[in-house]
């Protein structure tokens, strides 16, 4: 079977489905709004960290060109910042993780993909653009949820629990703080800072423009003390933003703000800050066109998720090689073929988002316990920490309060 695959959007999942595609002689064109060259003049996309699984897949695919110890960290602290003393303790990943700048990363793997005879559409699709593109193709793939395209899959209500954001963003990449070192000592990590009542942040040593930097990823609940970061203005005033973020830092997440060298804190540069509300929402995954056309989801079309857990780009590339292994496989691009798409990447994704949805909540008595059980007992937070390579895992383990106590009465009798 001759195939033709459309594919919209060149972020993750996009580009990771067009380069698997191209490894196994399948005809891909991406088509984006966005030139590669136009990515080191942009805002700041995110703040993404890959995990080992992901890394693994961009090894498979030729395009891991951050292969590197300085880049890479091995764990994660947690601190909560309880008002009768603060709480830190670690897990540790079984292989690292890395976070790179996706103005950097993004290019890379456009230019790995037209290097390697891919082609790329530079074009801005608009709604009466939709029925000639999805008649250009045996299947569309939708990875971008702008325009007409991300409109078209319909919202699942029964795995989108809320209607508004649950966290107001202020995500910026700084100089002047310290995440360890990959030479001895104290290894690299991230720390998932958790100030009660105020919301969470999640420290992230990423490459950058100008080597490493350190992402705050501030998650912020609204009407908490934090809530105003999402707004406040860096431009206005720049230096009264850096002392409001360190005023910030101070009171709610002082594990961090003691690794901060107060002369060099700030913005790396006035582009490298990201703010927002991002709304919770799974769709629908195919629709289908006449003439047995389909259009598929992908990625953040297909679900998106707060980035309190760090699981929307992971859930990306793992969607994109069973989307692209289906796609390999198939004899015909039917609904018979979506349900089968359906079946191989629904658990891990929809296991991500409900983990998501469930950590953006106050903790149970059962969630409680596991915290404090994670303190004391290292191999159950290693375990957990572990697990953000397997969304599907840890949810098996916290999908109710009665699972939870059972995980945890588990690690007590190893233990004992």
């Amino acid at each position: 079977m001759d195939k033709s695959i459309g594919i919209v959007g060149a972020g993750i999942g996009g580009l990771h489905l067009a380069l698997y595609l191209q490894q196994h002689g399948i005809d891909a064109t991406v088509l984006t709004d966005r030139a590669p060259e136009q990515y080191a003049a942009s805002r700041l996309m995110n703040t993404v960290a890959h995990h080992a699984v992901t890394i693994a897949r961009e090894d498979e695919l030729g395009v891991n060109h951050w292969d590197d110890p300085a880049v890479i960290y091995h764990h994660h602290d947690h601190f909560f910042n309880f008002p009768d003393g603060g709480l830190l303790f670690r897990g540790a990943f079984e292989r690292p993780s890395r976070a790179v700048d996706y103005r950097l990363y993004l290019p890379a793997l456009m230019k790995d993909f037209e290097d390697r005879g891919g082609r790329i559409e530079y074009v801005s699709i608009q709604d009466d653009d939709v029925p000639a593109l999805v008649s250009r193709f045996d299947l569309t793939v939708v990875s971008t949820g702008k325009g007409a395209l991300g409109r078209m899959f319909e919202h699942r209500p029964e795995m989108s629990p809320y209607s508004q954001p649950q966290r107001l963003l202020c995500v910026g990449l700084y100089d002047g703080v310290d995440h360890g070192s990959p030479d001895g000592g104290d290894p690299r990590g991230v720390t998932l800072s958790v100030s009660p009542g105020h919301g969470e942040m999640i420290v992230i040593p990423t490459l950058s423009f100008g080597g490493m930097k350190t992402a705050l990823l501030m998650e912020n609940i609204p009407g908490g003390d934090m809530a105003g970061l999402a707004s406040l203005n860096h431009d206005a005033d720049p230096a009264a933003f850096r002392q409001t973020i360190l005023d910030k830092l101070e009171r709610h997440h002082p594990h961090t703000y003691d690794r901060v060298d107060t002369h060099r804190f700030g913005l790396a540069q006035p582009l490298d800050l990201l703010q927002g509300a991002v709304v919770p929402t799974v769709r629908k995954s195919a629709v289908a066109f006449d003439g047995d056309r389909f259009a598929i989801a992908l990625g953040d079309v297909h679900a998106v998720v707060d980035p309190l857990m760090g699981q929307g780009a992971n859930m990306a590339s793992f969607a994109a090689f069973e989307l692209g292994n289906a796609i390999v496989d198939a004899v015909a691009f039917d609904a018979r073929f979506v349900e089968a798409v359906d079946r191989a990447r629904e658990n891990r994704v929809l296991a991500a988002s409900c983990w998501t949805n469930l950590m953006l909540r106050p903790p149970s008595e059962a969630m409680g316990r596991l915290i404090f059980s994670m303190a004391q007992d290292r191999a159950l937070c290693d375990e957990f920490t572990d697990n953000f390579n397997y969304p599907e895992r840890q949810w098996d383990r916290l999908a109710s309060d009665r699972r939870i106590h059972a995980w945890i009465d588990e690690r007590s009798r190893i233990a004992a």
